[in-house]
């Protein structure tokens, strides 16, 4: 099982690791009108059926775990962590929610709410892009920085943010769940919008898996493509291979038999051998 990310540098100070370090003095009652939502918040799409869910087991429990904000004037508060308990609380007509009170920067507004969200798999590929993104252009976290605050490999951060290099309506697809980030992933070989475009109604229509969608990409570009000389592994090993690739960032290979089998991991430069590596082991590379 994988580990969760771990909080950059301050973020463990800011963000509690357990609801068992908090005590009640810690804990203050703030109307929830005087919350202003984080404007660095990452997720811009909380799905309504969930929200509505969410609120009724606020209306019967009350918010159990407090929201985390920052003071902003003398009487309102910026969200630090908590977007979704607090619409949640709103939608519920909870007059007011528990909170803890920190003092974080814009920096920090950003990577609390991505760690948040990383931890909770809440983030579509195209928000945390975004979102890994900003802390490079504003903040000038470099892609390892990044990788080593919301716990992935540098590789996943790079190929990530590369998705943002997609045409509209690729990237429109995989923020609708049409494709997956593999399938983006494999369509950014593709430079020209238009093939991207031709590409995708392809996949959608045959509904390609990610390998698939592979071999297609380098049919399209004019590389030839060697024949399979077996039958095609079964769908769940398939999506396994594929969610390995997503996991660490690079091509995996997965070869399964009843009686075993083996996995294999390709890299390209030192640098993703080292990085490929501090992610096995879990460890800061």
């Amino acid at each position: 099982m994988a580990s969760k990310p771990r909080l950059g540098k301050g973020l463990d100070a800011l963000i509690p690791p357990a609801e068992s370090a908090l005590t009640k003095s810690d804990i203050q009652q703030i109307p929830v009108g005087q919350i202003r939502p984080n404007p660095h918040q990452p997720r811009s799409h909380f799905p309504k059926e969930q929200l509505i869910e969410l609120a009724a087991s606020i209306r019967t429990h009350g918010v159990i775990q407090p929201l985390i904000v920052k003071r902003s004037g003398s009487e309102d508060y910026i969200l630090i962590a908590g977007e979704r308990r607090l619409q949640a609380a709103k939608l519920s007509g909870l007059a007011e929610v528990p909170v803890v009170l920190r003092e974080a920067d814009d920096q920090e507004l950003v990577e609390i709410a991505l760690v948040e969200n990383v931890q909770r798999e809440d983030l579509g590929p195209l928000e945390a892009a975004e979102a890994f993104q900003q802390l490079h252009n504003e903040f000038g976290l470099s892609h390892e920085q990044i990788a080593a605050r919301v716990g992935k490999s540098r590789v996943a951060i790079t190929n990530t943010i590369g998705l943002l290099e997609l045409s509209d309506e690729v990237k429109q697809a995989l923020a609708n769940g049409d494709i997956s980030e593999g399938h983006g992933r494999a369509l950014k070989a593709l430079e020209n919008a238009q093939a991207q475009s031709a590409a995708l109604r392809t996949i959608i229509a045959r509904e390609l898996n990610v390998r698939n969608t592979e071999e297609l990409v380098r049919k399209l570009k004019g590389q030839k493509v060697k024949k399979a000389g077996k039958a095609a592994a079964p769908p769940e090993i398939q999506a396994l291979q594929e969610e390995l690739r997503d996991s660490l960032g690079t091509k995996v290979s997965l070869q399964h038999s009843p009686k075993g089998g083996r996995i294999t991991l390709y890299y390209y430069s030192d640098e993703e051998l080292d990085s490929l590596v501090a992610r096995l082991l879990r460890r800061k590379s």
